[in-house]
């Protein structure tokens, strides 16, 4: 008998700042292609979006930015849901017959990259890499 096919998470982006919301601008959000790499995320893959700051939540497309600019961009009709400076989760999820394990990352301020967080991680998440337990 086959395992059935579920949607599991695959990659997270956490704590990402909006940078520019364009509501002129046609779909999507735009993701530093760094981010997008580190996270294992695609161009054109659907993501749910998450604002810590309002809790609003919509799904959208991924749209390449800027290699190494900290680009987080709403664009179109998301930009009148999620504005300029809110906190972001960025997900992406997967359709899979078993578990799998997500490339889940942690942003710093500019978007820039902090770390990986770990499977079991849970809590309030700090800034620093973790320290090995001596």
């Amino acid at each position: 008998m086959m395992n059935p096919m579920k949607w599991v998470l695959s990659s997270k982006i956490q704590k990402a700042v909006v940078v520019t919301a364009n509501p002129a601008y046609v779909g999507s959000i735009t993701i530093d292609e760094d981010l997008m790499d580190r996270a294992g995320l695609w161009a054109g893959e659907k993501v749910l979006v998450v604002s810590n700051t309002t809790g609003n939540r919509l799904e959208t497309y991924v749209i390449t930015g800027e290699r190494g600019s900290g680009m987080i961009g709403m664009n179109g009709a998301a930009a009148l849901i999620i504005g300029e400076k809110e906190e972001l989760i960025i997900m992406g999820f997967t359709l899979s017959e078993k578990p799998i394990s997500p490339r889940n990352i942690l942003l710093g301020p500019g978007n820039a990259y902090v770390r990986d967080i770990a499977d079991d991680e849970r809590g309030v998440l700090e800034m620093q890499p973790k320290q090995p337990q001596k």
